[in-house]
């Protein structure tokens, strides 16, 4: 229900603020752009109501609540004019000069960098994390692109605090359901009283409008495919959790998101605010081929085998569309029994999902896998090589013969564009003399030699001391046990 303005450009408001231009019209208010007469070439944002309008969020309310709160990334409140004859009453604050994030979205056509979309987001958990911690909490119940505005150097800062309310302990619900269709989360619709996790799951939405171009505000069927491809795919469980129905599924605080956030690979800001380590969440390692038929799925399912018996639980996803290997293998374990239907199915502890996509794979992270392992085979089509380069540690696996070692500078050759800083080159079967080699003609110490390992399913000693020296940064030592395929020639 809008309400007709008031003042237009040139009016003068309260004998001092001179109207310059309307900044925004809402449902319920209008935003003008005024410049101070007291202080010359100042300028200052008024947002005009009428209080008579039936919500919780009146502008006494607002202006006690907002003059209260001291945060870099919430407008200051200077002045205040009660309610005149008709209801119309003033709130001068700090004029933000920047643009909305709707703006900012539209203006980067649906893709904003990754760089800066993280930088948004963490920000985003810095001012709810100060909201909350108020006591009593303060709940800002209508995070969406248009109330927040982007200033110079991408910093970020909440506007329009007419539906934030103080959280009342003793209510079980929340008097008037008040938020933006898509970003709201459930209960401000009735189905109980707002609290801080009604802002993380607005917070969910957010992060996944712009993920998905704007396409998807709620993790739906077919959203998946709608995520865009330079999204880590470490985001997913977190966004997943954040929209979660029940507000005791989701993320508690905004500290806890902010925490499972940077301990998750691939999450980095320009102003250099966070150190990242590899442990925690789900850790993605791909193996590609630099040609055919040098043992990309025989090294995938040694690693798979090797970190379930570090106990992780662990999923090996068969990418190469033409591969029929793990069909094979399920066809040895499962002898005499009739073949499950699905493209799931279990060695030794380790999942196996064949012939699998990237919506797969997102569905993966969702769950409680600690690694998930992907055999990429050899060939290098775009949707495979961008799972390659967004893993946690990306694996090549090459011949050391040396008439074949051509074929690994010429896959590095192929993707120089690319950085390489944690690639790791695994030559089954190499010699030393091989290994140093390549070592020096790539300029990189992270060349290794796997020894024979005939049965990738099981224990190998000299392998195992491999593959502990490559993860050590990501695993610890725990105890080993024997593998499928060993208890059975033992007849275990």
């Amino acid at each position: 229900m809008r309400h007709p303005a008031r003042l237009e450009h040139g009016s003068l408001l309260g004998g001092r603020y001179r109207i310059i231009s309307v900044l925004g019209i809402g449902g319920m208010s209008h935003v003008y752009k005024a410049e101070d007469l007291k202080l010359p070439g100042k300028f200052w944002a008024i947002k005009e109501s009428i209080t008579s309008v039936s919500y919780e969020g009146s502008m006494e309310a607002e202006a006690a609540l907002l003059t209260s709160l001291r945060h870099p990334r919430l407008p200051q409140i200077v002045d205040f004019f009660v309610p005149d004859e008709e209801g119309y009453t003033y709130l001068v604050m700090e004029y933000i000069d920047g643009e909305t994030l709707s703006e900012y979205f539209k203006k980067c056509k649906g893709k904003i960098p990754m760089e800066q979309l993280t930088e948004f987001i963490l920000q985003l958990l810095d001012v709810l994390s100060y909201l909350h911690g108020l006591n009593p909490a303060v709940i800002y119940r209508d995070l969406k692109p248009s109330n927040i505005m982007i200033i110079s150097d991408n910093e970020v800062k909440l506007i329009d605090f007419g539906i934030a309310r103080s959280y009342k302990s003793n209510h079980v619900e929340d008097t008037v359901k008040l938020g933006t269709a898509g970003f709201a989360a459930p209960e401000q619709y009735g189905s109980g009283q707002t609290d801080a996790r009604s802002d993380l799951y607005s917070l969910g939405a957010l992060m996944l409008y712009l993920m998905t171009s704007g396409a998807y505000t709620e993790w739906i069927q077919g959203v998946e495919g709608a995520i865009r491809s330079d999204v880590p795919r470490t985001y997913i469980p977190v966004v997943r959790r954040l929209l979660r129905l029940s507000p005791d599924e989701r993320f508690q605080s905004a500290e806890e998101v902010r925490k499972e956030l940077l301990r998750r690979p691939g999450i980095a800001t320009s102003r250099g605010e966070t150190t990242l380590t590899m442990s925690g969440g789900t850790r993605v390692i791909a193996l590609t081929g630099a040609s055919s038929g040098v043992g990309v799925t025989h090294t995938a399912i040694a690693i798979s085998h090797y970190l379930e018996r570090q106990n992780f639980k662990v999923a090996v996803i068969e990418m190469s569309p033409r591969s029929q290997s793990f069909s094979r293998i399920q066809q040895i374990i499962q002898s005499g029994k009739p073949l499950s239907s699905g493209r799931q199915f279990e060695v030794d502890g380790v999942h196996y999902w064949k012939q699998s996509g990237r919506a797969d794979i997102l569905s993966l992270l969702g769950g409680s896998y600690q690694f998930i392992i992907m055999d990429l085979g050899s060939g290098q089509d775009q949707n495979r090589l961008e799972e390659f380069l967004r893993a946690d540690l990306p694996i090549v696996i090459g011949s050391g013969a040396e008439w074949r070692q051509a074929e690994i500078h010429a896959f590095v050759r192929s993707n120089h564009r690319f950085p390489r800083d944690k690639w790791i080159y695994c030559l089954p079967l190499a010699s030393s003399d091989a290994v140093q080699r390549i070592r020096k003609s790539l300029d990189t110490s992270s060349v290794y030699s796997l020894p024979l390992n005939i049965d990738p399913f099981d224990r190998e000693p000299h392998m195992d001391k491999i593959f502990a020296h490559i993860f050590t940064h990501m695993i610890g030592q725990l105890p080993k046990k024997r593998s499928f395929f060993a208890r059975r020639r033992a007849g275990v």
